[in-house]
């Protein structure tokens, strides 16, 4: 024969006393637990803040040769570009930590970048000088043929294209 028995919360002693005991003991952490976190919420955020999102502002500018200019008054032109640009990018986004800025000439068909500006922003807000942060190529000069004087379009190379000799085909 066997015998049904319920099963009570506590099997230690099958007192209704202890059982409710129990009952409360279960409860009361949880609701300890439900009510600390929005305190435990504000002390980590005052421990560890969330990480600020900073990135780098990457510009690329591209400028003519205005006539009867020579190398050094685009690269000074240059320069000036790449620094209200600079300037540009710190007072558009507070959350542009870097700059970084390459500029091109462009001289009778022929484009080449002449410097690239890196900045950070408190590089930049203690100098705010083009010329102390910026990079120059060394060959834009003759690759924007600049290496002779004359302000004429450079000629291209002419090509001899041999005479075809006339072919005869059997009839």
């Amino acid at each position: 024969m066997s015998k049904i028995s319920a099963h009570l919360p506590s099997s230690l002693a099958p007192f209704s006393v202890i059982s409710q005991i129990a009952r409360r003991i279960r409860i009361i952490p949880l609701v300890v637990l439900l009510i600390s976190t929005v305190p435990a919420w504000f002390l980590m955020e005052a421990l560890a803040p969330q990480v600020v999102r900073a990135y780098t502002a990457r510009v690329d500018l591209a400028i003519d040769r205005l006539p009867e200019e020579n190398y050094e008054t685009v690269l000074r032109r240059a320069e000036a570009v790449a620094r209200a640009a600079a300037q540009r990018s710190f007072d558009q986004d507070i959350l542009v930590t870097d700059v970084s800025i390459i500029v091109s000439v462009q001289n009778y068909g022929a484009i080449a970048p002449v410097l690239t500006l890196d900045v950070s922003r408190p590089q930049w807000r203690s100098r705010p000088d083009a010329q102390n942060w910026a990079t120059y190529f060394k060959t834009a000069r003759s690759l924007l043929f600049f290496e002779n004087n004359s302000n004429q379009v450079p000629a291209a190379s002419a090509v001899q294209v041999p005479a075809a000799s006339a072919v005869s085909t059997p009839k």
